[in-house]
């Protein structure tokens, strides 16, 4: 098997993480204002965490503690090797807290046994552990022996740190004050590996980072990634055929790969990994902050603020901006996603106005005075700019339905009118119109979809030019009623604001592009047919019968502008941004063979529906 080294991986990851972009940097250096000490923190259980924590020189004051856990190493180690940036952003660094970063159980200088997305515990026994127990025992630890530390916790991060954050609600210490979960994982078959259930094969590479387990503590990495050979994605997978030959790059001791095999269903396995409904009786603050764009993790944020929302009575807000994944953490000075350009110093705004004040209101402040940021800060993607609302999604809209009708068009009433398309597995279309190698996907969240609106085997419904500006905000509902000739089918929707002619080209645009006429993706789901029913108990297709496939897109806060268009498309294939559907049902696509692989010809009924709420102004 090839390989290639981690290097360019951890660059990419710490440039995700890193709170500030270098174009941020100073001549700030956190040397001389923190000292630095690593500890091996016990658990319950005798295991040992490996914790790093950046305490103020200043020693005249005292600091609430502000926590990370991370899968992904809380290098430099030793103590005389320093971050250049610390803590959630800039500001707080300079403002003096306590900064603390720890490699979780099982990875990096961490002792024990990795587990990937730890099931929680809820009524645990003895020296059971998960990772509630591990936030426990180190804030514990933490508030009995780090000085100068004024007794309130806090945790953030961004993506599987996010998920820490989020799992830290559930260890029930009662110094734990704020947490600030950030693009986290809610559930891994709606998130990142898994949407609806369609495996994401873009995410295939990233098996590496969780598949493989390690001894013994160690401060350089112990896995490594499949070398492609290739800059062309798509062609790589098409050539690789079916998913079972892929074990040429991941074999037995990749765990990882091996439970997404051997898992194709949402059964058990995944089920205790979900996070999102154990968010009952919240005490600390909650702040969710995600990327509208994020194309990784945007499942996670909006559930895991609704199911916090709905059974708990804590302070609970949510943050969404026009990012892609973990954008917020750094500032380019412009904010751009793909080709599309959003506005300046967004990120400095959540910062500075957001992310800053929330963590000092509940860790620093003695008042009682109520916190004055709203319950909801979204982005208006379309009209760039922010909104506030009092509760997320806003109440005050209106309901509208639109049905995909003939001509293309989406009409107020339902018709008897049947579309029907060929998909063929040997033909998929592409999520992208670019020829590229990502480790995981991003521009494409507000990617040109023209290239796709022009194939035969995507179906393409839109309006008529808009005579004045129609705000759409929340999820979006398809009800779609479909037939297949196979037994097997994915369904895959995409919102698009379409762009006027006379629209100009950003900064951003990339040189063989135009503004004019973009078709600008708005939000994009799959179902995998399959599911339809029900994500445990997969069922095939009957041929030729109408049948129901409904799913939801998520949240949008998107004006489609006077002069603008809305489009849905439909399609069947999505590759390799999810692996391919053979079409003819098998009881495990990780499994199918490359005679189950047959072209089909789908229908899409004139009663299929799109739901939406309109702001109301």
């Amino acid at each position: 098997m090839k390989i290639f080294n981690t290097s360019l991986f951890l660059v990419l990851l710490l440039f995700i993480l890193n709170p500030l972009s270098a174009q941020n940097e100073t001549d700030y250096d956190v040397k001389d204002h923190y000292d630095k000490m690593e500890v091996d923190i016990p658990m319950r259980d005798g295991v040992k965490l490996h914790t790093t924590i950046y305490t103020p020189k200043d020693t005249s004051a005292e600091y609430p503690i502000l926590m990370q856990r991370t899968p992904y190493s809380s290098r430099p180690y030793g103590e005389d090797q320093f971050r250049s940036k610390i803590g959630p952003n800039e500001i707080m660094m300079k403002e003096g807290n306590i900064i603390v970063y720890q490699d979780v159980r099982g990875r990096w200088m961490s002792e024990g046994k990795y587990d990937n997305m730890r099931a929680f515990i809820p009524n645990k026994k003895g020296k059971e552990v998960d990772e509630a127990s591990d936030t426990y025992d180190t804030i514990e630890w933490l508030i009995n022996n780090v000085e100068n530390n004024n007794g309130k916790v806090g945790t953030w991060g961004i993506s599987y740190p996010g998920f820490y954050s989020t799992y830290s609600l559930l260890s029930g210490h009662p110094a734990l004050k704020a947490a600030s979960p950030q693009a986290s994982i809610g559930d891994f078959f709606f998130d990142d590996f898994h949407h609806n259930g369609a495996y994401l094969l873009s995410y295939w590479r990233a098996t590496a980072v969780f598949g493989y387990q390690k001894d013994t503590p160690v401060d350089t990495s112990w896995y490594d990634f499949p070398d492609l050979k290739t800059q062309d994605q798509y062609q790589f997978f098409m050539d690789a055929g079916p998913l079972s030959n892929l074990d040429e790059y991941y074999k037995e001791d990749n765990e990882f790969w091996q439970q997404l095999k051997e898992h194709p269903n949402y059964d058990e396995f995944w089920q205790k990994r979900g996070i999102v409904q154990h968010m009952k009786d919240i005490k600390p603050a909650v702040m969710i902050v995600g990327g509208l764009f994020d194309a990784e993790d945007l499942y996670g944020p909006f559930n895991i603020y609704k199911s916090i929302e709905e059974n708990s009575e804590n302070h609970n807000m949510i943050v969404f901006g026009p990012w892609s994944h973990g954008d917020w953490a750094r500032e380019s000075g412009r904010q751009s996603v793909g080709n599309v350009y959003f506005g300046d110093s967004i990120s400095t705004h959540f910062q500075r106005d957001y992310e800053t004040e929330f963590f000092n209101h509940f860790l620093k402040k003695k008042t009682k005075d109520a916190l004055r940021l709203p319950e909801a800060h979204i982005y208006d993607t379309g009209a760039r700019e922010w909104n506030d609302y009092a509760e997320w999604p806003p109440k005050n809209t209106t309901d509208k339905t639109w049905y995909l009708g003939a001509k293309e068009q989406l009409l107020e009433t339902s018709s008897d009118h049947e579309e029907t398309f060929v998909s063929d597995p040997a033909k998929p279309v592409s999520y992208n119109n670019e020829i590229k190698m990502v480790f995981t996907p991003r521009e494409y969240m507000s990617g040109d979809q023209r290239f796709a609106a022009r194939r035969p085997d995507v179906l393409v419904f839109e309006t008529e030019v808009l005579e004045e500006d129609m705000k759409m905000t929340g999820p979006i509902e398809a009800m779609l009623k479909v037939a297949t000739t196979g037994t097997s089918a994915d369904w895959v929707v995409k919102l698009v604001d379409v762009y006027p002619e006379d629209a100009e080209n950003y900064e951003e645009t990339m040189p063989h592009l135009k503004m004019s006429n973009y078709h600008m993706m708005v939000r994009s789901e799959v179902m995998r047919g399959r599911f339809r029913n029900s994500f445990e108990k997969p069922e095939a297709f009957e041929p030729n019968k109408k049948t129901d496939v409904n799913l939801t897109l998520q949240g949008v806060n998107h004006t489609f502008k006077k002069g603008h268009k809305v489009q849905i498309q439909i399609q069947s294939t999505w590759f390799p941004l999810i692996d391919r559907n053979p079409q003819t049902y098998v009881d495990n696509i990780f499994e199918a063979e490359e005679e189950d692989f047959q072209k089909q010809t789908h229908t899409i009924y004139g009663d299929s529906a799109i739901k939406f709420s309109v702001l109301e102004e």
